[in-house]
């Protein structure tokens, strides 16, 4: 039998959609419904629990939790490290998006706090990468100002500070865990114009992240390859953002796992 550590994507796609993992979505307010939706339609099982009083009770309970910085607050601040605890003392794998972490100082210092917490995967676009990584960013409030390629060292020296696996995502995705490297292809130039799909693509990497704990690479990869295989499918005949978004969960839902690795859409970097 196939080890978690061997899997491929085609198989850590079948996996998920057969166990269907619980994942903690500590998301922002534009992107709770659609994260939901994208998660129901791959196969996942979202729930959207983020209160202090009981987000680290059931972190314990949920196969992976994800922590997204969209839109923060004090209370939400302390939901996401009461998450993270109880997370981490159940051993379940923790995903942080630092969503346009470098706009103020407030995001700043959280998403520092959080990333001393040591998350299993860090995943943002090219300019929250390179601005967590201590560079200097062309990023705009949420949007990537700089192309992945430019932030694919800032996410080696990441991954190897803070022993977490880093994903850039954009036209082409960058994944590493200091050592390995691949590069995901795919996807649509409708994607960045429909609203919250970066955030859920976070909320899925959790996903895959719950049904493989002990290959966290494998898993980022097994993720960004869904998106990347439902995004291509989705964008024929679509005749816009409004109809590309339909058209993205019907695809994500039908998927079939071979597709996540057709052609060269996995390749080693």
């Amino acid at each position: 039998m196939t080890s978690q550590k061997t899997a491929g994507a085609a198989e850590l796609h079948a996996r998920m959609r057969q166990t269907a993992p619980l994942v903690q979505c500590i998301t922002n307010y534009v992107a709770m419904n659609v994260a939901a939706n994208v998660l129901l339609a791959a196969g996942a099982s979202p729930a959207m629990v983020h209160a202090e009083e009981e987000a680290g009770e059931f972190a314990r309970i949920a196969g992976a939790l994800t922590v997204n910085i969209g839109t923060l607050s004090p209370g939400w601040v302390g939901g996401m490290k009461t998450a993270i605890a109880g997370a981490m003392a159940a051993g379940r794998p923790w995903v942080l998006d630092p969503v346009a972490h470098f706009a103020t100082g407030y995001r700043r210092r959280v998403a520092a706090e959080l990333l001393a917490l040591r998350p299993t995967v860090v995943r943002g676009n090219a300019s929250e990468i390179i601005a967590l990584d201590g560079g200097v960013s062309a990023g705009q409030g949420a949007d990537a100002g700089d192309p992945v390629e430019q932030a694919e060292e800032a996410a080696r020296r990441l991954s190897r500070a803070h022993g977490a696996v880093v994903a850039v995502t954009g036209p082409v995705d960058f994944v590493t865990d200091g050592r390995r490297a691949a590069r995901i292809s795919g996807g649509s130039a409708l994607m960045p114009k429909v609203t919250a799909l970066g955030c859920s693509l976070t909320c899925l990497v959790g996903a895959f992240t719950a049904v493989a704990p002990d290959a966290p690479f494998e898993a980022t990869v097994a993720a960004l390859a869904t998106f990347a295989a439902a995004g291509e499918a989705a964008d024929q005949g679509a005749g816009g953002p409004g109809s590309f978004a339909v058209r993205f969960l019907d695809a994500l839902h039908g998927l079939d796992s071979q597709a996540l690795e057709v052609g060269e859409r996995i390749r080693p970097a």
